[in-house]
């Protein structure tokens, strides 16, 4: 199995969607790979945001093709 077999669902407390707010708009291509590049910057210079947008440049890069 997958690990989950134990996990009971209804025993799980999702965040209610309303109420939440207005989802942001899409990103163009060009400006997710703007964001992947700034983000990647930040993370090569170090400090305290690098870890964070680490993580946000690894997410952004698994949802975007690449760039010809």
């Amino acid at each position: 199995m997958d690990g989950y077999e134990d996990l009971d669902p209804d025993e799980i407390a999702f965040a209610p969607v309303e109420g939440v707010g207005e989802r942001l708009a899409l990103l163009t291509l060009d400006e997710a790979h703007s964001l992947l590049a700034w983000l990647r910057q930040v993370t090569g210079e170090g400090g305290r945001h690098a870890p964070a947008a680490g993580r946000w440049a690894k997410e952004i890069a698994a949802r975007v093709p690449s760039q010809e």
